[in-house]
């Protein structure tokens, strides 16, 4: 097995800012308390109250002025350029507080961000702790010894306990029972396993035994696989500009020009650092973040979790929606959707004695057919001499009729039916019921699509979707099938984990994308996507792969995301457009001398606090936040 990635770490850059972020917390802390209960003499011109505050510019602001002397000789000129300029300005001034919190703002929205990308490659993590270290190998005597997951060799005969995860691709030679392969396939079906067929490597092992034929090193098995294409789809994710950078890309030269201006047309240094002090980029260096975390804190109120902060500016600008099928569009459940009984037997008298055998059954299909029963208000009896061998079908006694419950092949080969007697097959999952020797009925099965799915594909035009498509490793019948159930034309079928990594990729070079999965086979595309949604808890690896992950498994939920990126967007615009403009005024009466540094210091505080007031709107619930009509 290749080795597993390391839990990912700050690195020493990501670690000073947070230390600074710390260090500046402590100086303004430490400065409120002494000018709150320390009253003496002011000593060299400063009260002692601003030590502290002092201390916290030179040690904290000049690492993070270097650092900004850096970006801007190597041609970046963003926001972050004029707070290093502030940072200046405030010790120049003895604005040391402002100073201090220019520092904190600073280093502080590095080491968050920092840390949202350290979060995102966790998928990482989660997709090497899913996977076993040992295997079981089987021995010439019989006997089982533990083994490294990098010994097994191919060839091993190894043995997957109940529930546990498959180690490596590899054949059954004994036992029969199923695995839970969804992470891969996307179907949403335990899969029957017996001797000859092929197991993958992270498939989920049901209740019995199986002894497999490894045939392939853990290193070459598909698992191994996903967690490569995984990890070359987070390298090359591109990083997204922040909102602030965009807009402080021209706010920052524009400021420093008229600062510039003012001082060679006036003559007066002063003024020159009047204009900066007001040119502060608070509404973008508070007022955004604010905003964000107020969309952060909503979402989460709404069942919406963000694991990535940047979404909330991105979901806005998406243009094409890309699901995956099964617990996406559907419940990832099958549904009994259709009884063809033969001529003489009715469907609910084969429903009835049939859920009354599958109430002791465990397979997959068992609940459905329960259910279907219930729906239709039958009383299901009491059922006897149940039996249910592993991969030979379920029997048993009901109503005084032998009821057995198979497959097309089972029946024909035993003579019970020919070919040409049973309904023809069509897509999805069946199963034939066999009463009294005879053939009676077969029944068949889907995964049930979600009721707002429909409504949902309808609605994503208004949110200027212009591109809607199914992109799923299901079978074609199966994909088509909701496609039209739902309204969407462009399919996709078939598609392995690689496949719909690539697709997501050519899409999103195009245009913005948003793509909505579920399973482990869609870890590569959400990471990959504009905007990556997850549905549900059921995959620690989808949800970490996601920028969003939706707890209730709503695509109402998913409108509700919809309206929440575009309120946060909307009003940190304001804020920052706003708060700019404002500046912008106040930098022109500054440069003119109506301002002098202490008061364009109290004119910037104002504007910032109206910044932050307008921005804290985002947190508050405004009373609905989706128009999705039900059909």
């Amino acid at each position: 097995m290749t080795a597993q990635p390391r839990i990912s770490q700050p690195d020493p850059q990501q670690r000073k800012t947070l230390i600074i972020a710390v260090f500046a917390l402590i100086c303004i802390s430490v400065h409120l308390a002494m000018r709150w209960t320390v009253a003496s003499p002011i000593l060299a011109g400063h009260p002692p109250a601003d030590w502290p505050l002092v201390l916290g510019l030179i040690v904290g602001g000049l690492p993070l002025v270097w650092d900004l002397l850096k970006q801007a000789f190597a041609g970046e000129f963003g926001s972050d350029l004029l707070a290093g300029l502030a940072m200046v300005t405030a010790l120049l001034q003895a604005e040391y507080l402002a100073g201090v919190f220019v520092v904190l703002m600073l280093s502080g929205g590095q080491a968050l961000e920092a840390y949202a990308v350290r979060s995102a490659s966790s998928v990482l993590d989660a997709l090497a702790k899913r996977l076993p270290l040992t295997a079981h190998r089987r021995l010439a005597d019989e006997k089982i010894a533990d083994i490294s997951l990098a010994d097994v060799a191919v060839s091993d005969t190894l043995v997957v306990f109940p529930h546990e995860i498959c180690p490596v691709d590899g054949t059954v030679i004994e036992g029969h029972g199923s695995m839970d392969e969804s992470y891969l396939t996307g179907e949403p079906y335990l899969m029957p396993k017996a001797p000859g067929a092929g197991v993958f490597s992270g498939a989920i092992n049901g209740d019995a035994v199986l002894v497999i034929h490894a045939d392939r090193l853990a290193v070459d098995s598909r698992y191994a696989k996903i967690m490569d294409v995984m990890r070359a789809a987070e390298q090359r994710k591109p990083r997204m500009r922040r909102l602030a950078d965009r807009l402080g890309a021209f706010y920052t030269p524009l400021a420093v020009a008229i600062a510039v201006l003012a001082w060679m047309l006036s003559g007066e240094a002063q003024r020159f650092l009047a204009v900066l002090v007001v040119a502060t980029p608070c509404p973008l260096l508070i007022g955004i973040p604010v905003a964000i975390l107020g969309g952060i804190s909503l979402s989460a109120r709404r069942g919406i979790i963000i694991r990535d902060p940047g979404v909330l500016e991105r979901i806005d600008q998406c243009r094409v929606a890309i699901f995956d099928k099964t617990g996406t569009l559907t419940y990832g459940r099958p549904a009994l959707t259709e009884c063809v009984t033969r001529p003489g037997v009715t469907e609910h008298e084969v429903l009835r004695l049939t859920a009354a055998l599958e109430r002791y059954s465990r397979h997959p299909l068992a609940e459905s057919i329960v259910k279907g029963a219930q729906k239709r208000g039958l009383v299901i009896p009491e059922a006897s001499q149940v039996h249910e061998p592993p991969g030979q079908g379920l029997t048993g006694l009901v109503d005084g009729h032998q009821l057995e419950v198979t497959s097309r092949k089972k029946v024909v080969t035993s003579g019970i039916a020919k070919p040409e007697d049973l309904p023809t097959q069509s897509a999805g999952l069946e199963c034939v019921v066999v009463i009294d020797r005879q053939f009676a009925a077969v029944l068949r099965f889907r995964d049930e699509p979600r009721k707002d799915g429909k409504s949902f594909v309808g609605h994503l035009p208004q949110h200027h979707f212009s591109r809607v498509m199914i992109v799923s490793g299901d079978r074609e019948s199966e994909v088509r099938y909701l496609a039209d159930a739902v309204g969407i034309q462009e399919v996709y079928f078939s598609q392995s984990p690689e496949q719909k990594l690539e697709l997501v990729r050519e899409e999103t070079r195009k245009a913005k994308t948003m793509y909505m999965g579920d399973g482990i086979n869609d870890a590569p595309a959400l990471t990959a996507a504009t905007v990556g949604v997850a549905f549900g808890q059921s995959s620690d690896v989808t949800a970490e792969a996601a920028s969003a992950v939706i707890l209730e498994s709503s695509l109402q939920k998913v409108d509700e995301f919809f309206h929440i990126g575009h309120r946060m967007r909307t009003i940190a615009l304001q804020s920052a457009v706003g708060g700019m403009l404002l500046s912008l005024i106040g930098m022109l009466a500054a440069s003119l001398g109506y301002l002098p540094p202490v008061a364009g210091a109290i004119c910037q505080e104002l504007i910032d606090i109206l910044a932050v007031l307008n921005s804290l709107r985002v947190a508050f619930y405004p009373g609905t936040l989706s128009d999705m009509q039900d059909e």
